[in-house]
Parts: structure tokens; sequence; C-alpha cells
């Protein structure tokens, strides 16, 4: 490669190119920002003000922001019975407290939705709303109504904006290995779960994990986490184009991983927008977690797997129907998310995806990507099938 291949002229022309591929996105799908829409019932900025203002007997509420071990501690000391008090009587909080136990948690947020299910039902019929807002209004009335079954078991639960939420397959306490599904653009509490296509949503990707971990090692003691409890992109447009929403939400995806309860070693599965997160939050994660695998990935926001400064082992793959790929995997002025992962320079270890069809098909049962995924959230590296210009992925693995 010649000098001229870095002057300042290709570079020029390397920036109009990924401006011009946003602009295009952005003509096609619209300008996509953030909606705000006022929600009903109680916000969190006030159940927040209104734990500022609590105790626990004689005890003072501690700081939601504090370290898990700071609120596990707390939680410990005031014993099952108040700990149960304080998520009925705070529930968007402890529901959404990382170190509080799980059980809790669950708890809290049947408590969060049901007042949330009410409020919806009374919006419902105002007069003030237009058509689509009264459609909106009933999809979240039903979506509400889904997640508080009794089977179902609520990690986080917030239903300001656009709302987040995540949700536990499993006995979260007693797993020796926790997969965490982190999805891509357009996720929020109405696109959680889908009836059709259901697989394409973190729900189903969840259910389909689950199953897939289990037929794999029916003895071993998993638990799957389909977390959209993070601000993803709306559309694919400028938010998707740039990391800014990755980095708030790896700050939350780093403090879920570390205040897991016991000692289970930990899969993240990041698909679409989710790898640009993944990648983000990469230097910060706790050392249980092992493995990262991305999937239609549009990069990590890293030249190289090595730049992620983590030990765990990168992962990556990409169906030969999926679009991403004709996206251009590059940075410049923020703009990109960088190297291809499933790229022989990036460093990573690839993975079939046989049978996956495109950007949505990599939890669909009887393909090759969800067999992957399974072997890799129960540690059974030895029955990965690597993709074919990586025949030698699973190299220095112990047990592969």
């Amino acid at each position: 490669m010649s000098s001229f291949d870095t002057s300042p002229t290709l570079t020029a022309w390397r920036m109009l190119l990924a401006l011009a591929v946003v602009f295009v996105l952005l003509a096609t799908t619209g300008w996509t920002t953030l909606r705000h829409q006022r929600t009903p019932g109680e916000s969190r900025e006030t159940a927040l003000a209104a734990w500022a203002h609590g105790r626990a007997g004689h005890r003072p509420l501690p700081d939601p922001t504090a370290p898990a071990r700071t609120i596990a501690a707390f939680f410990a000391a005031i014993g099952p019975s108040q700990g149960a008090r304080l998520a009925d009587t705070h529930p968007l909080v402890v529901g959404n407290l990382n170190g509080a136990p799980v059980t809790l948690r669950y708890r809290a947020n049947r408590v969060s939705l049901a007042r949330s299910l009410d409020a919806e039902r009374g919006r419902v019929d105002d007069p003030r709303l237009t058509a689509d807002g009264r459609h909106e209004a009933l999809r979240r009335v039903h979506r509400f109504a889904s997640l508080m079954r009794r089977s179902r078991q609520i990690l986080a639960f917030d239903p300001s904006g656009t709302g987040r939420t995540a949700e536990v397959l499993g006995d979260l306490d007693r797993a020796s290995r926790v997969s965490v599904i982190v999805p891509g653009v357009d996720t929020n509490l109405l696109t959680f779960q889908k009836t059709a296509r259901r697989y394409s949503a973190p729900a189903g990707m969840a259910a389909s994990l689950y199953a897939a971990e289990h037929r794999s090692a029916p003895h071993s003691r998993t638990a799957v986490i389909a977390w959209a409890d993070y601000t993803a992109p709306v559309g694919v447009g400028i938010d998707a184009a740039i990391g800014r929403l990755a980095e708030s939400g790896a700050v939350r995806l780093v403090d879920l991983t570390a205040a897991l309860p016991g000692d289970a070693e930990v899969s993240l599965f990041c698909h679409s927008y989710g790898s640009v997160l993944c990648g983000v939050a990469a230097p910060r994660l706790p050392a249980r977690v092992t493995d990262v695998v991305v999937a239609g990935s549009p990069g990590m926001r890293a030249e190289r797997a090595a730049d992620l400064a983590t030990p765990a082992r990168i992962w990556a793959m990409r169906d030969a129907d999926d679009w991403i790929a004709g996206v251009p995997h590059m940075e410049l002025g923020g703009v990109g998310h960088g190297t291809d992962p499933v790229a022989p320079e990036f460093g990573a270890r690839r993975l079939s995806a046989a049978g996956a069809v495109g950007h949505a098909g990599y939890f669909e049962p009887g393909t090759q990507s969800l067999e992957n995924f399974a072997a890799i959230g129960v540690g059974a590296y030895d029955g990965l099938t690597c993709a074919s210009t990586d025949s030698a992925c699973r190299r220095g693995i112990s047990g592969a």
C-alpha cells in the first residue's frame, strides 16, 4: 500500500462515504430520535425521591447508585420481611436495584407492573388520545398483562418513555452458568416479545436459547436473561450509526454482570447494535464474563479483538443473507463502529451460522447459530462448529 493511501484526500473521501451511508439511511427510514412520551403513574424520579426519604426500621435506605455489594449487605441486614415491605412500598426502585435479592426484584416488578397496568387501562378511554395514542395504550396494556403472568420472572422494569425490561428464565440464584442476551435497535417494552417472528424479539431469543441449552446439557444449572434494560436506537438512523446509546447502555450491562448472584460464569450474546454495546462494555466487564458472542454485528468500536482489553473470549458469526454485511465497517469522526468482527484481521473466533436466514434469524431453532450459542452457554466448547474460514476457532480452550 502506497503512502498516497493515507493522504488527507483519501481520508476525506472515506468520511464522505460514511456520512453518505448515514444520510441514505436517514432518507429511507426517517430521522430517528428518542421520543420521551409521558407515562401514566409514578415516575422514576418521584420513586427515587420517596426512596431517599424512606427508612427500614431505624435504618436509612441506601443510595440506589451504591455498589451491588453494599445493596446486598443492606438487604441481608434488614431480613426478608422488611425487604418485602420495601419491595411493596418502593417497587420501582427495588425492582431495578442491582444487589437486591432477585426474588425481591421479581416481587417488586410485579407490583410496578400492576400499577402501570391500572394506570394504562385508565388511559385507554381518555378522549384526548388520538387513534394512534389509543392503539399504543392498548398495546401497553397487553404487554404489562403478559409480563405479569405468574410464570414470568421480571428482573427489571421501567415503564417511562418507550420502556425497559429484563426477564430471567431459570433459577438465577442457583445457576452455575448464566447467558445474557443483548439485543439491538428498536428494543423497547412493546417489542420485547412478538407473536409473529417470535425469535427476533428478546423474550423469544431467550426462550429459544434456554431450551437449546437444556437440550445440550440437560443436567446443567443454567439461567438465561433477556436483557432489554437499556435505551436502544430507534430505527437504522443516526443513533444506530454512533456510539452514544451504546456508551450509556454499557454502564448498565457492566453493573448487571457485576451484580448477578453467586459465582456463575457469564456469557454475553450480543446481536446487531447490541454488539456495539458489548464492545464498549468489554474493558470493564468483570472476570466472571468468560465469553462475548456477537452476531450480525456492525462493529464493536474496535479495530481488533485485542483492543477490547478483556480476558473474555470473543466469538463472531454472520449468516450469508445478513444485510449488515453491506454496512461500511469503519469508524470516522464518531460515525461507524470499526472493523467487521467476522473479518480475519479482527481476530475473533469465527463460528458457523448455517441455517440462519437474514439479520434476525440467529436464534431460530434448528440453526447452527443457535446450537453454537447453546454450546458456549453451557461451556461445551468441544461441540462448537467453526465457520468454514476458521476451522481452528476452538484452539486453546480447555476441554475443546
